[in-house]
């Protein structure tokens, strides 16, 4: 069946006049209700930039480039010799930045 997406939409209005003005107040105050955010939660679930860091210690163990690698004149990342795009000169470029 072919739909006339030009026409006017035509609303039900046979599901709004059952409806009493009290009924949906309520709904609306439930709906208002069910959309508050705990803000304590927001605040803890991310770290702002200027937090103080100077008592963490890291805990990532960095391992310097091996001889099998380079880094990306692009995007300055360390990959695997296999990766790489382009060379020109001492320019090494990844199949990504390419």
């Amino acid at each position: 069946m072919a739909t006339d997406y030009d026409a006017p939409r035509v609303k039900e209005t046979d599901e709004s006049k059952d409806e009493s003005l009290e009924a949906l107040t309520i709904q609306r105050r439930a709906a208002v209700d069910t959309a508050v955010i705990d803000e304590d939660e927001v605040v803890d679930s991310f770290d702002l930039p200027d937090a103080d860091l100077t008592g963490e210690e890291l805990t990532v163990r960095v391992v310097p480039k091996q001889a099998d690698e380079f880094t990306c004149s692009s995007c300055f990342l360390v990959q695997h010799r296999n990766r790489i795009a382009l060379q020109k000169g001492s320019e090494q470029i990844c199949i990504d930045c390419v």
